[in-house]
């Protein structure tokens, strides 16, 4: 496997454990959504400490802050995605979400109630 695709594997790892923590967290408190982003700023701390040297060929040879920048602006939309996917699933589930039908002749209610769709 590629250095770049080790990389974005570990990214959307990171993303999904960001997203679950932050998911929930913010089932008893709505800042814990705050708490999960902030999260990001250390992407690039799990990124060295499970890629080690296998970093992709256009970061690799940077040292310090130089380093720390390029992991952060390589990485984010991958890590957003996968947090924001995370955070909404484990609220989701965590709040026991249940659909409301608006409209008694709608589709999703005769779905929940078990009737049939009159035409």
């Amino acid at each position: 496997m590629r250095a770049d695709q080790k990389f974005a594997l570990v990214v959307y790892l990171w993303g999904a454990i960001t997203g679950t923590i932050s998911g929930a967290l913010s089932v008893e408190s709505r800042a814990a959504w705050i708490i999960g982003a902030l999260l990001y700023v250390v992407t690039d701390v799990f990124v060295k400490l499970i890629l080690k040297d296998d970093l992709p060929e256009d970061i690799l040879g940077l040292q310090g802050g130089q380093l720390r920048s390029a992991i952060l602006k390589k990485a984010f939309w991958g890590w957003f995605l996968f947090w924001l996917y995370f955070t909404m699933l484990v609220y989701t589930v965590g709040i026991h979400f249940t659909p409301v039908p608006y409209n008694d002749k709608s589709l999703l209610s005769h779905m929940m109630n078990g009737t049939n769709v009159s035409a």
